[in-house]
This record gives structure tokens, C-alpha cells and sequence, in this order.
């Protein structure tokens, strides 16, 4: 991996942003103006259009051998629908660049793809499980070694960090546990190795954190989920402030060509524009199905960073503007009563992904999961009886009525 200098101040990223926000601040986002920005950032629309158009061209016309027409050459290398897209998420990130992708996973291979043969990773040990994939199969062919650790502690990042690490790569929350990583005080520790920090920001999404304002040199998200926010698009990005990292990212966009489609970039460009509007709802409502959880005699264990017992908790309202709208539970009945807890739901749909309007409900070990062998379950403190859920923007006590219907029928 080219790397650039990461060297700072006397001054670490974690007293900058204590200096930046007060103590009272939940998160350092909560005021920005993200729900104006939403609906009227991005590239000024030709022909005066109100909503971004889609241009469903492969190529386009050079006025001579020698000469390009306008700004467009060639839709993988570049087009108009997904610039303005990608103009989008580097502002909801508070990045300068972004590159889209053909998915969220596209987007995280173009972060590996940075590194280079006897590179070395930091990772978490709970991590989506294609991403665990990629590190664990797929990378090492190329020399590319990796260490999975507790990123929710900072020495232990520090003291797996080596002479040859160059990355160290997180998600806050995390898949599925939602553990919290402190994205400031793990900056630091990369940057002191010269290695980068790049942040799977997809569970929070750009509403509620943003990983290049704490520090991190790259964020990346699913645009499939909460971004785009309704199930009807697969997409993802990289964001960074750092111009050679966005021209190797933009680089490896357009040669490995996982582009993100003109009519995906225009569905999830509509559903940003309420990005803002549908996080509150969702973490309105993820509040009262965690509080109906917790209360539940069924339940046995609730993982919610909006409780003051998470351990977490108190680095998620200091990084972010409020707690997302994930949970996840283990059930006193273990495997069988999450079985049943699943059967029984009516309003919540049994499917994989997240972020999107409706809610959805998975057993992570048997679904998203289910290609982990049971060692690796247990490493990521994954439980087979594991519930996640997805909670969504329908009405609150339906969905809380849902909820107890579903745990009144494992009893």
C-alpha cells in the first residue's frame, strides 16, 4: 500500500473533537443541516431539472480524434447520474471525494485493493461475513496477512498493530452484535503505525456519525441500506478527504469496473433526500422495541448502544447523533425460542439486509452468517440464538405490538 503521512499534531484526534463539541451534545452531528443538504446538495442538473436525470449512456461523442465533446467520455470511467450521486455522499460524509460502487461489498474490495503483498490488516473479529471473507480467502493469496481483534479496545488495536500493518478496518456498530468502536482513539493508533483507518459506517449511516470527522481516512458505506433506504437498490461507497486515496480508489472503480448503474444511482440519490427525515423515525421507534425487549421476561440479553449498560455506550453518544435503528437480542430459550419468535412475527418480515423502510428480522447464524463454522460463531460472539433486527419507519405500537406478539409466543 502507498500510504500517505499520517503524522499529526501533539494534539490527538480524540481532543479535537472533544474540543469541537460540548459535553451535553449527543453526537457531534445532530445540528448540521444534513435534512436541507439531503434534498439540495449534489451537481447543478442541466435544463434547470429538479430531480437529477438519469443518462442511460454507455458512451459519448468527441467533437474531433482529438477532442473530448464535454465532460464525459465513457460511463464506466465516468457518468453524470452517478456523479451527482457520489457528490452527494462525499457531503453527507464530510469528505471531499467519493466513489460509488456496484454494492457495498465492491466498495470494500476497492479498500483492500490498496494494499499489496506483505501488508498486513487489523480487523475486528465481528465483521459482515463477506467482509470477513474477503480477509480471510481471498486477500492472503496475495500476501496480504491479517490479525482480528477487539477493535472496541484501543490498546488491544495498538498492540496488534505491527511494522508492516498498513490498514486497520472496522465497523461501529458492528454486524450484528453492535458493539462501538471509538473511531477517534483507533485513528490515533493507526496513525501513529502510518497505517490507515477505514470505517464500515453502514449500521449508523452518514445521519448519525461520520467516521472522516473523527478521524478515520476512509468510510465506506452500503448504499443498499439506509442511504438509499427503501430495498430497491444495491450500491455502495468509499468516501475520503484524501485526494491520492480517492484517485487510487476512482482508479480501481473504473479498471476492476464495479460501477454503480445510472438507474441505481438515480433510486438511491431519491431515497438520500430523506436520509435524514427516515433516521429519526427509525431511531424513534428502535428505542421503543429495545425498551420492549429489555422489559420482556423471554428475553435474555438485549444489544442496544442506546442503554447505559451497553458497554459501549457512552463512546456511541459521544460519536454519534443517536443510536441507530438496529438491535439485537438473545432469547432465554436459546436457538429453538428464536425460531419460534421469528414464526410468530406479523407486521416484521424474515429477510436479510437492513436500513430500509420496512423491518426486517434474521437469525444471523443461520442466515447472513450461516457460512461461518461454529469456532468462528463463537469468535465473533455470535450466539445461535442470536435475533437481529431491523427496525424500521412504520408506525411505533405496531410494531411494538409485533414485537410482544412475537415473544408472548415462545412462552
Amino acid at each position: 500500500m502507498t500510504v500517505r503521512d499520517t503524522s499529526k499534531s501533539d494534539e490527538s484526534t480524540a481532543d479535537r473533537n472533544e474540543a469541537d463539541a460540548s459535553e451535553d451534545d449527543v453526537g457531534a452531528n445532530d445540528s448540521d443541516g444534513l435534512d436541507t443538504r439531503a434534498i439540495h446538495s449534489g451537481r447543478e442538473n442541466p435544463n434547470d431539472a429538479l430531480v437529477t436525470p438519469i443518462y442511460a449512456n454507455a458512451t459519448y461523442e468527441y467533437d474531433s480524434s482529438t477532442r473530448l465533446g464535454g465532460e464525459y467520455r465513457y460511463s464506466r470511467m465516468d457518468a453524470p447520474t452517478r456523479n451527482d450521486l457520489e457528490a452527494v455522499v462525499a457531503d453527507f460524509e464530510g469528505g471531499t471525494h467519493a466513489s460509488a460502487f456496484a454494492s457495498g461489498m465492491a466498495a470494500i474490495d476497492a479498500v483492500f485493493s490498496l494494499l499489496e503483498s506483505g501488508d498486513h490488516v487489523v480487523a475486528g473479529k465481528s465483521l459482515y461475513a463477506e467482509t470477513y471473507d474477503l480477509l480471510a480467502d481471498v486477500y492472503p493469496k496475495y500476501g496480504v496477512s491479517v490479525s482480528h481483534v477487539d477493535v472496541t479496545d484501543p490498546d488491544a488495536v495498538r498492540d496488534a498493530i505491527r511494522e508492516d500493518t498498513a490498514l486497520v478496518y472496522v465497523e461501529t456498530p458492528t454486524n450484528p452484535l453492535l458493539r462501538i468502536v471509538d473511531i477517534a482513539a483507533v485513528a490515533d493508533a493507526a496513525h501513529a503505525a502510518d497505517a490507515l483507518l477505514a470505517v464500515d459506517n453502514t449500521f449508523a449511516s452518514p445521519a448519525l456519525q461520520r467516521p472522516l470527522e473523527l478521524g478515520a481516512d476512509l468510510s465506506v458505506e452500503s448504499l443498499t441500506k439506509y442511504v438509499g433506504g427503501h430495498s430497491d437498490a444495491i450500491g455502495g461507497s468509499v468516501a475520503t478527504r484524501d485526494a491520492d486515496l480517492a484517485a487510487e480508489i476512482s482508479r480501481t472503480q473504473y479498471t476492476r469496473g464495479a460501477i454503480l448503474g445510472p438507474f441505481e444511482s438515480f433510486l438511491v440519490r431519491r431515497g438520500a433526500k430523506t436520509l435524514q427525515a427516515r433516521m429519526d423515525r427509525h431511531c424513534r421507534n428502535t428505542r421503543a422495541v429495545a425498551t420492549t425487549l429489555d422489559s420482556h421476561e423471554a428475553v435474555d440479553t438485549v444489544h442496544y448502544p442506546g442503554f447505559e449498560s451497553h458497554p459501549g455506550h457512552e463512546v456511541a453518544a459521544r460519536q454519534m447523533a443517536d443510536f441507530g435503528g438496529m438491535v439485537a437480542f438473545e432469547l432465554a430459550g436459546g436457538v429453538d425460542a428464536a425460531t419460534s419468535f421469528v414464526a410468530g412475527l406479523e407486521t416484521i418480515t424474515i429477510a436479510e439486509s437492513l436500513g430500509g423502510v420496512e423491518s426486517l428480522v434474521e437469525v444471523p447464524a443461520a442466515m447472513t452468517h450461516q457460512d461461518f463454522t461454529k469456532a468462528e460463531l463463537k469468535d465473533a460472539g455470535i450466539d445461535p440464538g442470536l435475533v437481529r433486527l431491523s427496525v424500521g419507519i412504520e408506525r411505533e405500537d405496531d410494531l411494538v405490538a409485533d414485537v410482544r406478539r412475537g415473544l408472548d409466543g415462545i412462552l
